[in-house]
């Protein structure tokens, strides 16, 4: 069936992939949700870079021996059985319509720069968080065509600003300009656990490109470099930019910010820099937003397709979209939005990111075991070198790592959700096999 496909997807196409799904309003949230951890968090960001960077050549290292569609899914599935797969694809699942409330409330922040009653109202805040849900839902549900140019456009909206705020930050910005070390009061080892938790968390969608395997010239060659440079080209901008914007904006100003890369062009070049890179986060958080909800409905249908999610997810509308999928994933996504404003906007998104990171590094987790497991294998996968192997375990390390980092009453939410799945997936494939 794979070799009926057009392979429409290169190396660079693969790239904008990988840094247009990463790149969404995590990056114009996230200096304001470290800054409480002072020089720290940029630290701690840093390094959860090298560890994004780990997990792109794991999943870049089954690709390379196992190109099959779905990514992180079909390697838990291929490695673990159909229970792997479904407990895999349904937190991915769970991340996807939670990222979905969290881009919905970074599209809310930068909204605020425009008309700032909104952020100032929680109730104006869940209104518009509910509207740009909602009608993004709608689009879908009628069927969106997305040409090769309008995702490289996309991308390059979201890099212009943020590369522009880097490098000029980089000629004003001196290392006194930047926050303290440790301002929490707690131990640095703790707060460098629940900040790279935190920055990981803008690096979900890494694993991209490894999704549409069939469609992908030479998936063994380009899947493994895409991953690998478009995760370096992430991690360096968030580098450059996440130090300009915590030296320009005070500590304090920045803890209270909802569009800190706004506040941070209007220091550098006056009020128009601030309308400008906020609108340029609207385009970007909106395009990110879609993506989610798109991505979202099409995994719990594909899910569906191999029986192992319920049957409702895979009916189609009149228009040939996945209906009830998207239904769902408004709900959801909406539900989580609403519950959690009661936090504020900030303490609400840093909530929200953390259940979509759990959910996500679990599916990384259970991708770097099951490349060892299908290693010793052999078969079609292949037999795994030395350095394939250390990387695994590395990434496994960094999975585990993000898990403890994220805090006590995540990681509880998280694995209610995920435990949650289990009736399920014995109603599914009870019936499947009653079939």
């Amino acid at each position: 069936m794979s070799d009926q496909i057009e392979r429409s997807l290169g190396l660079w196409r693969c790239w904008a992939l990988v840094v247009g799904c990463v790149i969404g309003s995590a990056i114009f949230m996230m200096p304001a949700v470290l800054a409480p951890y002072g020089s720290l968090g940029l630290i701690s960001w840093a390094a959860a870079g090298i560890g994004a960077i780990l997990v792109a050549v794991m999943l870049g290292d089954l690709a390379r021996r196992l190109p099959r569609v779905g990514g992180p899914y079909a390697y838990a599935r291929a490695g673990f059985g159909d229970f792997a797969g479904f407990l895999v694809a349904w937190g991915y699942w769970i991340s996807l319509w939670a990222a979905s409330a969290a881009i919905a409330i970074g599209f809310v922040a930068y909204f605020g720069v425009f008309f700032p009653a909104v952020t100032q109202s929680p109730v104006l805040s869940v209104s518009v968080g509910l509207v740009v849900i909602w009608s993004l839902v709608g689009v879908n549900y009628l069927g969106v065509r997305e040409t090769g140019i309008m995702a490289l456009a996309t991308t390059l909206l979201k890099l212009l600003p943020l590369i522009a705020i880097g490098l000029v930050g980089l000629l004003v910005v001196e290392v006194q300009d930047l926050p303290p070390m440790n301002p929490t009061g707690r131990s640095g080892l703790s707060v460098f656990a629940m900040a790279s938790a935190l920055g990981f968390f803008t690096f979900l969608g890494l694993e991209a490109a490894s999704v549409p395997a069939d469609h992908v010239v030479a998936p063994k060659r380009t899947i493994p470099r895409a991953l690998l440079l478009g995760t370096l080209t992430v991690a360096a901008v968030y580098l450059i930019s996440g130090y300009a914007v915590m030296g320009l904006v005070p500590p304090d100003e920045m803890a209270r910010s909802t569009a800190p890369f706004a506040d941070a062009a209007v220091r550098l070049v006056g009020d128009w820099g601030g309308f400008v890179v906020a609108g340029g986060a609207l385009v970007a958080t909106y395009g990110s937003l879609n993506g989610a909800i798109l991505l979202n409905s099409q995994t719990a249908m594909a899910a569906a397709l191999d029986g192992l999610f319920p049957a409702p997810f895979k009916r189609l509308s009149s228009r040939q979209t996945p209906g009830f999928s998207l239904l769902a994933t408004g709900i959801l996504a909406s539900l989580l939005l609403v519950t959690n404003y009661t936090k504020g906007l900030i303490g609400a998104y840093t909530f929200i990111i953390l259940i979509a990171t759990i959910t996500t590094v679990v599916p990384y987790a259970f991708a770097a075991m099951a490349g060892l497991a299908l290693g010793t294998r052999g078969g079609q996968a292949g037999q795994q070198t030395m350095r394939e192997r250390l990387v695994a375990g590395l990434a496994f390390i960094v999975c585990l790592w993000v898990i403890a980092g994220a805090g006590a009453e995540t990681v509880y939410w998280g694995f209610l959700l995920l435990l949650a799945g289990l009736p399920v997936y014995v109603l599914v494939t009870r019936g499947r096999d009653q079939s």
